[in-house]
């Protein structure tokens, strides 16, 4: 679904407004112009190398699912070849939506366990050898794709091009990790009991303790961690400061949560 979804954007949506994405599908695009070859089969061959990789470096499940992801786009791209376009002549609406639809057919595949292009897979093992982080390597990788991009579509076509994907990697982001998500907070509180009680009576919430010590007074506390529903910060903000205004509070971002007892509840 992710395949076709991804194909469906590239051929309704950027191919036909002289914009092109990132990655392997960007050279492939540009391979495409240059040599009048099937979009499908270019995508094809020059990701098997990355597909290689990732078989190495992260497993042999998650290269099979690229393998189907890869060949549904592929396929996507050949079977919807002639579609009319959705947009055309609006460089802005073309951009947002054509990132937007790419965005989310890539997301879905990553959330599932593959991949649609083998760049990210060159820059995992590219950071194992260089001083480099896995996300400055694939911006530098991209930029080298959109200076390709500039010689068939020209410097507004790359910038374009550079534009739509910076707005797929969001959706991305937001397919992997949902739109609603879940927080973590972490208490340090002189009322612990107070503070589950209340969590547990207003939201529904459970939560556990770790005892943690001061590096400075050697005192000993319970912290409390409690994972919520994204909806439910503000009211878990308004429970702390009502009980203890001076409680030290750590709040992080949670990609997934499984298990245990975490519904969505009432806020009353």
């Amino acid at each position: 679904m992710g395949g076709f979804i991804t194909a469906y954007g590239l051929e309704a949506v950027l191919i036909p407004n002289n914009v092109s994405d990132g990655g392997i599908t960007g050279l492939s695009i540009v391979g495409f112009e240059l040599t009048g070859l099937p979009l499908g089969l270019l995508i094809a061959v020059l990701n098997i190398p990355f597909i290689f990789l990732g078989y190495k470096q992260i497993g042999k499940s998650f290269a099979i699912y690229s393998v189907i992801g890869i060949a549904s786009l592929a396929v996507g791209t050949v079977v919807l070849h002639h579609i009319s376009p959705i947009i055309e002549g609006d460089t802005l609406l073309v951009t947002v939506v054509g990132g937007i639809i790419i965005g989310f057919g890539m997301g879905l595949a990553l959330r599932n366990g593959g991949a649609l292009d083998g760049i990210d897979m060159l820059a995992v093992l590219l950071s194992r050898k260089l001083p480099f982080g896995t996300s400055d390597l694939i911006l530098f990788l991209n930029m080298f794709v959109f200076i390709v991009v500039s010689t068939v579509f020209g410097l507004q076509g790359a910038f374009l091009s550079a534009i739509a994907y910076y707005i797929a990697s969001k959706v991305i982001h937001i397919v992997e990790e949902g739109l609603s998500g879940a927080k973590t907070f972490k208490i340090i509180t002189k009322h612990p009991e107070t503070m589950v009680e209340t969590i547990r009576d207003r939201l529904g919430r459970g939560a556990t303790y770790n005892l943690v010590q001061g590096g400075y007074s050697n005192e000993q506390f319970r912290e409390i961690t409690c994972v919520i529903n994204r909806l439910e910060e503000s009211k878990m903000k308004e429970i702390i400061y009502e009980i203890d205004p001076s409680a030290f509070v750590m709040v992080y971002d949670v990609a997934e949560v499984r298990g245990g007892n975490f519904k969505k509840h009432d806020i009353h």
